[in-house]
């Protein structure tokens, strides 16, 4: 490479100049991406007590004596005090309902960066909560048997869609809640990843539990609906058999609860999509029990796992956003 040449790459720009689009690298011995993208929650609030259980170079929360130390102010009260609430261990897997990802909420727990604003905003001491290697067992099973990304981010400091955009268009092109009114929406200016795969002949499909998350972009559905758009049965299916696509987004059950699951199914065009939705289901958004969304994906990626095309898949596990739970950085 050119070192006087701007590290910066065009939008579109290949990887490989030299490789053409679609085409494999011998080098790298991947011929499966599966993709699973749960909601809400931080990483301090998942696997905060890493550093303590398996992972001590993990940027989680601080312990001593066993003790979580990060710790945010409540609201001030009538002395002009304000009482201070450090990270703690929850007792369930249950949620309450307080924590918030809106735009003006996320703005306001961030603060400028000082990252002190989560118990002000929500008025509860629920966002300082963690969940112990007892509680998620799979979770933390996971995050010490393979490569963490204990530092990646939401794409955008607000709400499922549009950071769902951003995973399938790389964009939420504009969009920065969780609204009935971007459903109608049009579609990205670019395309989607769906589209670009699919121009290169690279195969891909959207497994969906109960609602495929891909309805965040109708577009995608509108065009891919019969050929790649496919329900959770087919990807275990396809996971025994050894026919996974290139490419796999993989999503848990939304949920009659969830905004995203309560907005798709309302205002869906496909008739009769989601109407046996579950109140609680495996997406792991709030007030879900999250016991639902461990098990559901325990149950996925025990299948990614057994498949006989594991050896030559990379399985990419994330969160949409922190759902409006604390965390450090």
């Amino acid at each position: 490479m050119d070192p006087t040449a701007s590290p910066l790459r065009r939008a579109g720009s290949l990887p490989d100049p030299a490789r053409a689009a679609g085409a494999a690298d011998p080098d790298v011995p991947i011929e499966h991406i599966v993709v699973v993208m749960m909601e809400n929650h931080s990483f301090d609030n998942l696997l905060g007590a890493l550093p303590a259980h398996g992972q001590p170079a993990a940027d989680g929360l601080t312990f001593s004596d066993g003790r979580a130390q990060n710790s945010n102010p409540g609201r001030t009260g009538a002395d002009g005090v304000a009482q201070r609430f450090h990270a703690f261990p929850l007792a369930g897997t249950e949620q309450e309902s307080h924590v918030s990802q809106s735009w003006n909420a996320t703005h306001a727990q961030i603060d400028g960066g000082a990252m002190d604003g989560f118990v002000r905003q929500a008025g509860s001491p629920q966002p300082m909560g963690y969940y112990t290697p007892k509680l998620m067992p799979f979770s933390y099973w996971l995050a010490n048997s393979f490569a963490v990304a204990n530092r990646w981010f939401c794409s955008a400091p607000c709400q499922t869609y549009p950071n769902r955009r951003f995973l399938m268009a790389g964009t939420a092109y504009g969009e920065i809640a969780t609204t009935k009114l971007s459903l109608h929406d049009p579609p990205p200016p670019n395309g989607t990843i769906f589209d670009l795969l699919s121009t290169h002949g690279i195969t891909w499909r959207n497994y969906f539990t109960d609602v495929p998350a891909t309805m965040v972009i109708p577009e995608i559905i509108r065009r891919y609906w019969d050929s790649n758009i496919k329900p959770l049965e087919e990807f275990i299916h396809d996971c025994r058999a050894g026919t996974l696509p290139s490419v796999s987004f993989v999503d848990p059950g939304l949920g009659a609860v969830t905004d995203v699951g309560k907005f798709l199914v309302q205002h869906s065009f496909l008739e009769g999509l989601g109407e046996a939705l579950e109140p609680l289901s495996g997406s792991e958004e709030a007030p879900q029990d999250v016991a639902f969304g461990e098990r559901w994906a325990y149950d996925v990626i025990r299948h990614v796992i057994r498949s006989p095309a594991w050896p030559r898949t990379l399985l990419i596990y994330i969160y949409d956003e922190h759902g409006g739970y604390y965390d450090h950085v």
